[in-house]
């Protein structure tokens, strides 16, 4: 299997503090991958710098959406950008320090052999988190263990966002049928992925409490991610995924 081109896509809302310090280590992982920094209007400033970093550095892009509108669409523009530039593999990462870049090349290995590749938090009946508090724990544990009991869908760590895409998978989902936003939205990507039959991987990766910014986790995420599993699961038995 040739894989030739990577992104990271990294949505950012205030994060400016995070995403000069990460970008670096990103690009060093691999001389294939390039960066989009997906920016949501953000006040702060993040996307003037981005911007800044992008004419320094070829291997960075930018795409600025005009308001803040949710994680699961600011990945949906970034898969699509994507895709329309014929990258191969296409990845999830947050801005902060939570997804560590040194996974990236055990990723693009496992995904020599897998459609999608899972940084997994909850694997092997072990639990890879630093300084998150206990009730964010709780929340992601027994989340993803819902979303599988419900959907019996075979992933350890279904809300996961440290994900590696082949760009085929992305193409034959039908992006423009998924409708969750929040943390919701990694749920829903990797179940409609496995109803299609595309083969899920999982490796470990040590998650690290941010240390600068602030969480985008609020009730109203919890709540989609609560409903949006029954719905998934309708979906699938309707033949509708």
């Amino acid at each position: 299997m040739s894989i030739g081109r990577f992104l990271v896509i990294i949505p950012t809302y205030n994060e400016l503090e995070n995403i000069s310090n990460k970008a670096p280590l990103v690009l060093s992982q691999d001389h294939r991958i390039d960066i989009l920094i997906v920016d949501d209007a953000s006040p702060d400033g993040t996307g003037d710098l981005a911007e800044s970093m992008a004419a320094e550095e070829p291997r960075i892009h930018v795409l600025h959406r005009p308001k803040k509108d949710g994680l699961g669409r600011a990945y949906l523009d970034g898969f699509n950008w994507g895709i329309s530039r014929q990258y191969d593999l296409l990845f999830e990462m947050d801005a902060d320090i939570s997804h560590p870049p040194a996974a990236l090349p055990l990723m693009i290995e496992a995904a020599q052999t897998a459609d999608v590749v899972i940084g997994s938090r909850y694997l092997h009946g072990r639990v890879t988190v630093s300084n998150w508090p206990m009730k964010r724990l709780l929340i992601s544990y027994f989340g993803s263990w819902y979303a599988r009991t419900i959907t019996r869908m075979p992933v350890r760590d279904a809300t996961g966002g440290y994900n590696c895409w082949h760009r085929r998978v992305l193409e034959t989902v039908k992006l423009d049928r998924v409708r969750s936003n929040g943390y919701a939205f990694q749920i829903e990507l990797k179940f409609r992925a496995w109803c299609k039959d595309f083969s899920l991987t999982e490796i470990p990766i040590l998650f690290t409490e941010r240390d600068s910014g602030e969480s985008k986790m609020s009730k109203k995420i919890v709540r989609e991610a609560v409903w949006r599993v029954w719905w998934l699961k309708i979906l699938q038995i309707f033949r509708q995924l």
